[in-house]
């Protein structure tokens, strides 16, 4: 089974509700050290504070083969795997035209289900709708969950528990 991961309000919050309910980055996001070594390419990183490290061995724990879903493209592989404590990951790699938007479907929605060539598939990301659910259950063969994450928390504990439940099941 395959797990499509996007980066940003996926394992990286943006947007975080900060003090007394106000709107904004306004500090609100916890930073974290370093796990893992990085390579020198990581090291300088000024977002990756802000992923939790633990996530890696929680993904990793779900036993789904993990595939980049995200615009960082290759940059995910040399600054998030490390930090993660994960090994290079599969990418995909995003046609040229997106969609045209009239669809209502999310530009990945497409390229995704093509990608998964009807395995089962999870997608996590802060971006999809009710339309791309539909789409995907009338268009993939298999299986497949498609799961939106709170971008202002990124990843948490129960969507984890969403995650391994649909996985089991």
């Amino acid at each position: 089974m395959l797990l499509f991961l996007d980066v940003d309000g996926t394992l990286l919050p943006f947007g975080a509700v900060g003090a007394a309910g106000s709107s904004g980055p306004v500090g609100a996001y916890p930073l974290y050290a370093p796990a893992f070594p990085l390579p020198a390419e990581a090291a300088d990183h000024p977002l990756l504070a802000r992923v939790d490290p633990a996530l890696g061995a929680l993904l990793a724990s779900l036993g789904c083969e993990l595939v980049w879903a995200t615009t960082w493209m290759d940059d995910a592989n040399t600054c998030l795997a490390p930090w993660l404590g994960l090994p290079p990951l599969p990418v995909v790699d995003w046609p040229d035209a997106d969609d045209d938007g009239r669809t209502g479907l999310h530009w990945k929605t497409r390229p995704l289900v093509s990608w998964a060539a009807g395995r089962d598939f999870v997608w996590v990301d802060d971006e999809v709708t009710d339309d791309d659910r539909v789409w995907v259950a009338g268009h993939h063969p298999g299986r497949a969950l498609v799961h939106r994450v709170e971008a202002q928390r990124g990843l948490t504990d129960e969507d984890f528990v969403v995650l391994e439940e649909w996985i089991r099941g």
